[in-house]
C-alpha cells in the first residue's frame, strides 16, 4: 500500500502538523521540528508533545509514516571544525525532538564541501558526524536525501549516498530518501519505463531498497542533468506524469513516506487524489 502526504505546516505549533496533513487527505507527512532558519529552537513541552501525540492519533496516520526534515543550515560536512560541531550539535537536538514525539524518522541533507575540501573528505567529515549523531542519541533513524548537485552540495550520486551508509557504525539507524526532482536534474532519467527501471535497478545495486526509507515526490522546473533544484507540481514539468505512474504502480515502494514537496501547496489535496488515482 502507499502512503502519501506532503510537506505540512507547523504554524502555531508543531502539534497541529498531523492535522494539517488530515485536511488534505494524506496518509503520511513531513514537517520541520521547529522553525527550520534558526539553529535552536524552544523545547518541547510536555503539552505540545501530548497534543501532537493526541492530533496524530485523530489523524489516523502512522508514525512510520512520517518522516520529519532536519534544518536546511546543517552541514555535516563543513571544513570549519567549529561549524562543523554547531550543525552536529543542532542535529542532536532535532534526534531528540523526533524522540520526544514518537516520530521515528529524520530527514537530512548530506553536507556540503563549500570548495574548500575534496569531495572524499567532505564525505567523512558527514560520516564521521552522523556517527556522533547517532551515538549520543537513539531510537530515531537518520535518513539522508539524494541532493540536485547544486554548488558545492554531495549526495547526488548513488556512490555517495552508499559511500555514507558504509561508514555508518550502526546500520540500524541509517537509510536514504530519494527526492525525484534531484534525481532527476542530478542526471538520472526516469522518463521512459525502460529508464525508469534502469534508475532504479543501479540504485538497488549501489544503494539497496533495504535502505530506502521515503521518497520525496517532485517534479523538476529544469531539465535532465541540470543540477538546479527547483522543484514544479506533479506532471507540470520536465518529468511529467509517466515516472510517477510508474512509481505508483510499483510495489518496491510500498509501506514508506512519499512526501510532496511540490511548488503549489493550495493543489496538494488534488496531487495526492491523483497520484493515488495511479495506483488502481
Amino acid at each position: 500500500m502507499k502512503y502519501v502526504g506532503a510537506h505540512v505546516s507547523i504554524q502555531d505549533g508543531v502539534f497541529n502538523a498531523p492535522l494539517h496533513a488530515m485536511k488534505i487527505g494524506a496518509k503520511a507527512f513531513a514537517f520541520f521540528t521547529k522553525n527550520q532558519r534558526r539553529w535552536f529552537g524552544h523545547p518541547y513541552s510536555q503539552e505540545d508533545i501530548l497534543k501532537f501525540k493526541s492530533n496524530l492519533k485523530e489523524s489516523d496516520i502512522s508514525p512510520l509514516h512520517i518522516l520529519a526534515h532536519s534544518s536546511y543550515l546543517i552541514n555535516l560536512g563543513h571544513p570549519d571544525k567549529k561549524s562543523r560541531e554547531t550543525s552536529i550539535n543542532a542535529l542532536i537536538d532535532e534526534v531528540n525532538r523526533c524522540d520526544q514525539l514518537g516520530v521515528r524518522l529524520l530527514n537530512i541533507h548530506p553536507g556540503s564541501h563549500l570548495r574548500e575540501l575534496t569531495e572524499v573528505e567532505c564525505m567523512n567529515y558527514i560520516a564521521d558526524s552522523i556517527n556522533i549523531v547517532l551515538s549520543q542519541t537513539k531510537n530515531v533513524i537518520l535518513v539522508i536525501e539524494n541532493t540536485a548537485g547544486q554548488g558545492s552540495n554531495l549526495g547526488y550520486k548513488f556512490e555517495h549516498l552508499a559511500y555514507l551508509i558504509n561508514k555508518t557504525k550502526n546500520m540500524q539507524r541509517i537509510g536514504v530518501c530519494i527526492d525525484t526532482c534531484h534525481l532527476f536534474v542530478a542526471g538520472y532519467d526516469l522518463k521512459t519505463k525502460k529508464k525508469y527501471e534502469d534508475v532504479w535497478e543501479q540504485f538497488n545495486k549501489i544503494v539497496g531498497f533495504k535502505h530506502l526509507k521515503g521518497v520525496h515526490l517532485n517534479d523538476s522546473k529544469n531539465e535532465l542533468g541540470s543540477k538546479l533544484d527547483r522543484h514544479e507540481s506533479i506532471g507540470k514539468g520536465e518529468l511529467g506524469l509517466e515516472p510517477f505512474k510508474f512509481l505508483m504502480a510499483d510495489t518496491r515502494f510500498d509501506d514508506i513516506p512519499l512526501i510532496l514537496e511540490t511548488a503549489d501547496p493550495s493543489i496538494w489535496q488534488d496531487e495526492i487524489k491523483l497520484l493515488y488515482s495511479f495506483s488502481k
